[in-house]
């Protein structure tokens, strides 16, 4: 499966992403994990988060957001890359 980003493991269950200032918005689809997330946003340029059944909600840099296991979600393109520390539990 071809993913929006390119990850390197950095710990027994940490990752670092980064989705590139060119990816293309339609390759942002509503999914689910299947285990518990922790995403800790490292830069951000006005990309958002999408949880079902809300609204978007603006990434900040050095914030932390918990993404329960199955829950869909999205990321929303923002300006520039997207780089974030995922911690999968």
């Amino acid at each position: 499966m071809n993913f929006p980003f390119s990850e390197k493991k950095v710990g027994s269950k940490l990752f670092l992403r980064e989705f590139k200032e060119n990816v293309g918005s339609e390759e942002l689809v509503w999914h689910q994990d299947k285990e518990d997330r922790r995403v800790k946003v490292l830069e951000s340029g006005g990309w958002k988060l999408q949880m079902d059944n809300e609204l978007p909600i603006l990434l900040e840099e050095d914030t932390i957001y918990n993404i329960p296991a199955y829950e869909f979600h999205r990321v929303i393109k923002g300006e520039g890359i997207l780089k974030v520390l995922v911690e999968k539990k």
